[in-house]
């Protein structure tokens, strides 16, 4: 069982910049796979960043992708979204998850397995 928590919503003009945080505790099972997924009122969850934490190979969705940018801090077991260049379109609740790991092929995939209570972004025009 793995035990997530986000930290470092709120709101933000359009253009603006904001810096998400997530601390893991509990038992991984050797799944190295940690990232970000997102739900807007009214909108199906969307997966926004994938990373693998041993081999640091990370993945975005289209729709962030050259504005976020996702990083560990493998010391204190945490992974963290810095978000740039935000929109309105960005507002959603944002989620710290872990992913499914293919072991085999060291490979993260789009599934979320554990996730956090969630943090807030809100981006006003």
């Amino acid at each position: 069982q793995v035990e997530l928590a986000e930290s470092g919503g709120g709101s933000v003009q359009a253009g603006g910049s904001l810096s998400l945080s997530c601390s893991a505790s509990g038992h991984t099972g050797g799944n190295p796979c940690m990232g970000w997924f997102r739900q807007a009122p009214g909108k199906e969850r969307e997966w926004v960043a994938v990373m693998n934490t041993g081999s640091r190979a990370t993945h975005y969705a289209d729709s962030v992708k050259g504005r976020f940018t996702a990083s560990r801090d493998g010391a204190r077991n945490a992974v963290f979204l810095q978000m740039n260049s935000l929109t309105p379109e960005d507002t959603a609740v944002y989620y710290c998850a872990t992913f499914n790991y293919y072991s085999d092929y060291d490979v993260c995939g789009r599934e979320y397995t554990f996730w956090g209570q969630g943090t807030q972004v809100t981006v006003s025009s």
